[in-house]
């Protein structure tokens, strides 16, 4: 039996400085892009990796969402402290350097952590943490 991740979920608050971010400046192939009702579904993912995939998704699009569920989810998002994903690179560096200089939010620049992990991490424009681990 073979299990593989194939999408992960990511709130957006703003589609197009969203596609913008994963498109231009980290290099993924929009896979998909869907708007219904106002709201709109980007799929994003690494170029030659075609069975892995990011969903960039409206917020608390869900029906069963109450209005106080919604509001805390937003809070959450605004600060930061709501999506997250970790991504690797074989040069972290060269990386970095593109991210920093397309304006991402840099949150740690690359770092030998003490757990033996190269790293580093920038904030998307909707405030999602991405990490990013260096291959060795």
């Amino acid at each position: 039996m073979n299990v593989t991740i194939h999408y992960a979920f990511l709130p957006h608050t703003d589609a197009d400085a969203a596609l913008a971010f994963y498109r231009d400046a980290l290099g993924f192939e929009v896979r998909n892009d869907v708007g219904y009702e106002g709201m709109r579904w980007i799929t994003v993912g690494p170029a030659g990796q075609p069975g892995t995939s990011i969903v960039l998704h409206p917020p608390a699009a869900d029906p069963g969402i109450t209005d106080d569920e919604r509001r805390t989810i937003l809070e959450l998002i605004a600060k930061g402290s709501y999506g997250a994903i970790t991504l690797a690179t074989d040069d972290l560096d060269g990386l970095f350097g593109k991210l920093q200089a397309s304006g991402a939010d840099v949150v740690q620049e690359p770092t030998e952590q003490p757990y033996g992990v190269r790293d580093c991490a920038f904030r998307d424009p909707t405030g999602n943490l991405i990490r990013v681990n260096e291959l060795r």
